[in-house]
C-alpha cells in the first residue's frame, strides 16, 4: 500500500477568472492527495453509518441545519453583499447533507463507466472507471485549501466513502490512465526493485472533449451593467446561444450524439462530449475540433472581429442562427435585452450617462461603422431621431443593413442620397468587404460563444465535476436541456439551503399522510382501504426525487445516460456476434 504525503497551500490572491471561479485547473497547478484509499473498504452499510455519523458529528438533525441556514439567509437579506448572501445558501453543514443524500453517486459511476453491464447495486465497475482521476479540493480551515489529485476508485462505493469522508467543497474528474491513477506512484522507475514499470507507462489514453464557457469573457460586451461574476438574466442569454450554436455544430458538422452541458453553478456552462471518437482523441485531434469553433473576437485594446470572405458554412450557419437572437437580445431595450439599437438615457440624474451623449437613437452601434459608411451613420441618426419609437428594433437593423448594401452596389433601388452614391464608386474592393462584413462581425462580437479554448486542447486536463456545488453560490451544477435552453434560469437552480427546505417540506407531507390514515379508526373497512390507497406514501429510488433536483436529473438520466448506454449495449452485441462468427468460420 502506498501512503501518499498530504501538502497544503494557502489561497493567495486569485490573478484569473479561472483561478477565481475555480472551474478548472491545470495539471501542473495541483498538490498531491494526502489520504490512502486503497485499503478494503466497507460494505455499504458501513458507508451510510459513516455519513450519518459524520453528519451528526456537524449537526443534530436536516430539520436543524435548515433553520439555521434560514435564519442565515434572514439576516443576510438586510445587506448586498454576495459574500454575505453565499454564506447563506453554503456551510459545509449543507454540504454534508448534500453528499450523504442527494449526490448522484450512481448516475455519475453509471456514466464515467461507459459498460451498460455495469450494476452499482453489486459494486462491479469498468477499467473505464477504475483508472479515471478525481480531485478533491478541501478547505480545512478557512481561505487554505488542499488539491488533492490522482485519485481513483474500484466502484461506487470507495467513490461515495471517500466523498463523505472527506467531503470535498469541489471534485474535478480528469483523464482515464493507462493506470489506476492511485497506483501512479509506484509505476516509477526504482533501481532497487526489478517489478515497478517506467513512469512513462503511466498516461492518459482517454478523455471526454470537454468545453468551458464563461460570461467573465464577455465583459466588453456586455451593456446591462454586470461584470466579473455577477450576472443577470439578461446577459445570461449569451449563454443559452453560445450552447446552442456549440451544440449545433458538434452534432452536425462532427457527428457526435452524446453530448452532456451543464451549469457551473455560477456563472458559465461546461459541455461533455462522450461519443468514443471524442473520448480517444489525441491532443492534436482535440486542438484541431477547439480552433474549428474559435474566432477571434478582439479584446479590451483591439475590438476588430477577425472573419474573412468568403464566409465559412460553419459560421454562416451560426450566424443564422445568432441574428435573431441578436436582434432580440442585444438591440432590444430592457428588460428583453441590452439596449445596443436604442436611445441612450440623457437625463440628468442618469449617474451612466455620457456627458456628451446626445441621446440620438443607435450612437453606439452607428459609431461601429467603418469610416467609409459614415454617410449611412449620418442620414440613418437623422432618420431615427425623427422616427423614434415607431420602428421596432428588428425594423431598424434591417433597414441599416439595406443601407450598407446600397452603398457597396448590392441593392437595387437606393433610398440613400446621391453623396452615398458617389462615395460607392470611390470605395475600394477591400472597403467593400469591411463593410458587407460588418454586420456579422457585430452579431459575433455579441453573441458567437467565447470558449475557454486551454480546457479543450488537453486530454489531462481536470474539469468540475457535475453535480457539485459551488462554494460561492451554493447552487448544484445541474445538466441543461438544451431543447429548453430558454427555460433555464440559473436563478432558478436550487441552492442547498433551498433543497434542505424540500425535503423537510417532503418527510412532513408524508408524516401528515400517514397519521391522516393511522387516525382513520372510525371509517369503515371499505372507505379505510380507499384512504389508505389514496395516502400512501409515494415510494422513491434516490433521496433526489424529493426535491427540485427531480427534474434536471431524470433529464440526465432519460435523455443522456440512458440512449448512451442502449447504444454501447447495441456495440457490444454487434462485436459479440462477430467473435461468435469467426470462431465458427474457424
Amino acid at each position: 500500500m502506498v501512503m501518499e504525503k498530504s501538502t497544503k497551500r494557502v489561497r493567495e490572491p486569485l490573478p484569473s477568472r479561472v483561478n477565481d471561479d475555480m472551474d478548472d485547473i491545470d495539471n501542473d497547478e495541483e498538490v498531491e492527495m494526502d489520504f490512502d484509499v486503497n485499503d478494503k473498504h466497507d460494505d455499504t452499510d458501513t458507508i451510510m453509518a459513516t455519513a450519518a455519523a459524520t453528519t451528526a458529528k456537524v449537526t443534530p438533525t436536516k430539520k436543524s441545519i435548515s433553520n439555521v441556514s434560514n435564519s442565515t439567509s434572514s439576516s443576510s437579506s438586510t445587506s448586498t453583499s454576495t459574500n454575505q448572501n453565499s454564506i447563506a445558501h453554503f456551510s459545509p453543514e449543507l454540504l454534508s447533507q448534500y453528499y450523504s443524500r442527494l449526490f448522484p453517486f450512481t448516475l455519475l459511476t453509471q456514466w464515467l463507466s461507459y459498460n451498460p453491464n455495469v450494476n452499482v447495486n453489486v459494486n462491479n465497475s469498468s477499467k473505464l472507471f477504475t483508472h479515471r482521476e478525481f480531485s478533491f479540493t478541501i478547505e480545512p480551515s478557512p481561505g487554505e485549501e488542499i488539491y488533492m489529485r490522482y485519485k481513483s476508485f474500484a466502484n461506487q462505493k470507495e467513490l461515495q466513502k471517500a466523498v463523505l469522508k472527506r467531503q470535498p467543497r469541489k471534485i474535478d474528474i480528469g483523464a482515464i490512465f493507462t493506470l489506476p491513477p492511485k497506483d501512479q506512484k509506484s509505476t516509477t522507475s526504482n533501481s532497487n526493485s526489478s517489478t515497478t514499470t517506467s513512469s512513462s507507462s503511466f498516461k492518459p489514453n482517454q478523455r471526454e472533449l470537454v468545453f468551458d464557457i464563461d460570461l467573465t469573457d464577455y465583459d466588453m460586451v456586455r451593456k446591462c451593467g454586470c461584470s466579473n461574476a455577477k450576472i443577470c438574466k439578461i446577459c445570461w442569454k449569451l449563454m443559452n446561444v453560445a450552447v446552442q450554436v456549440m451544440d449545433q455544430g458538434l452534432k452536425e458538422d462532427f457527428g457526435f450524439e452524446h453530448i452532456a452541458w451543464f451549469y457551473s453553478g455560477r456563472r458559465g456552462v461546461h459541455c461533455w462530449v462522450c461519443d468514443e471518437g471524442a473520448r480517444v482523441l489525441s491532443d492534436a485531434g482535440r486542438s484541431a475540433v477547439a480552433n474549428y469553433f474559435e474566432v477571434n473576437l478582439g479584446s479590451d485594446k483591439n475590438q476588430n472581429v477577425e472573419i474573412h470572405a468568403p464566409l465559412h458554412p460553419m459560421l454562416q450557419r451560426a450566424y443564422t442562427t445568432l441574428e435573431p437572437m441578436f436582434i432580440r437580445d442585444i438591440l432590444s431595450p430592457s428588460p428583453m435585452g441590452q439596449n445596443l439599437i436604442g436611445q441612450p438615457s440623457c437625463s440628468s440624474d442618469d449617474v451612466n450617462a455620457d456627458d456628451d451623449d446626445d441621446g440620438s437613437w443607435g450612437k453606439d452601434l452607428l459609431a461601429t461603422l467603418p469610416p467609409t459608411a459614415s454617410s449611412v451613420a449620418s442620414e440613418l441618426t437623422k432618420k431615427w431621431n425623427a422616427q423614434g419609437e415607431y420602428t421596432t428594433p428588428k425594423e431598424k437593423w434591417n433597414e441599416l443593413k439595406r443601407y450598407l448594401q446600397v452603398l457597396i452596389g448590392k441593392n437595387g433601388k437606393s433610398s440613400s442620397s446621391s453623396s452615398s452614391i458617389k462615395q460607392a464608386k470611390k470605395m475600394s474592393n477591400a472597403d467593400k468587404t469591411k463593410i458587407e462584413l460588418w454586420p456579422i462581425k457585430t452579431v459575433f462580437s455579441y453573441c458567437y460563444p467565447r470558449l475557454d479554448i486551454n480546457v479543450s486542447k488537453m486530454q489531462n486536463h481536470l474539469l468540475k465535476s457535475p453535480f457539485c456545488v459551488h462554494p460561492k453560490t451554493g447552487r448544484v451544477c445541474v445538466p441543461i436541456d438544451v431543447t429548453r435552453l430558454e427555460d433555464f434560469d440559473p436563478f432558478a437552480v436550487p441552492t442547498l439551503n433551498q433543497l434542505m427546505d424540500e425535503l423537510d417540506k417532503f418527510e412532513l407531507e408524508q408524516e401528515g399522510h400517514y397519521e391522516n390514515e393511522e387516525g382513520d379508526d372510525d371509517v369503515n373497512d371499505k372507505n379505510k382501504n380507499k384512504n389508505s390507497t389514496k395516502k400512501k406514501k409515494k415510494l422513491v429510488q434516490f433521496e433526489w426525487e424529493k426535491t427540485s433536483l427531480k427534474e434536471p436529473f431524470r433529464y440526465f438520466q432519460n435523455e443522456f445516460l440512458h440512449p448512451m448506454l442502449k447504444e454501447l449495449k447495441k456495440k457490444e452485441k454487434v462485436k459479440n456476434e462477430k467473435i461468435a462468427a469467426a470462431r465458427v468460420e474457424f
